[in-house]
Formats: structure tokens, C-alpha cells, sequence
């Protein structure tokens, strides 16, 4: 269904004030800190020390 059909008058323009409220909203700054992942040179160790502790897989029972 074309968006004509469902108006019942024509629109009239956008006054100067309705362009600079839509530009505003449309043209939003991007934030100044993204969500990308940081390095974090203490993340490091702490993965290294969760892989020292961790416990040994089990060995297989030896056949008597």
C-alpha cells in the first residue's frame, strides 16, 4: 500500500525549526568511548594463574 493512500491531505512543508529538530537527531555525535575490548596487561597474569592452579587431567589406571 503506497504512504499516499494512507494520508487523508497532503503534508505541509517542515519549517526551519521541525529540519533542525530531524538534522539534530539524525546527525547524533558517536559516543567518545566505544565497547571495544582494552588490553589489560593484569588480565594476563591473572589467565596465566588460573592455568597454573588448575587441577592435572586424571592419568589411566595401570593394568596389573
Amino acid at each position: 500500500m503506497p504512504a499516499s493512500a494512507l494520508l487523508s491531505r497532503p503534508l505541509a512543508p517542515a519549517t526551519a525549526q521541525e529540519r533542525a529538530a530531524a538534522t539534530a537527531l539524525i546527525s547524533a555525535p558517536e559516543a567518545p568511548v566505544s565497547g571495544a575490548p582494552v588490553y589489560a596487561p593484569e588480565a594476563a597474569s591473572l589467565a596465566l594463574l588460573v592455568v597454573l592452579l588448575s587441577p592435572k587431567e586424571p592419568k589411566e589406571p595401570r593394568e596389573r
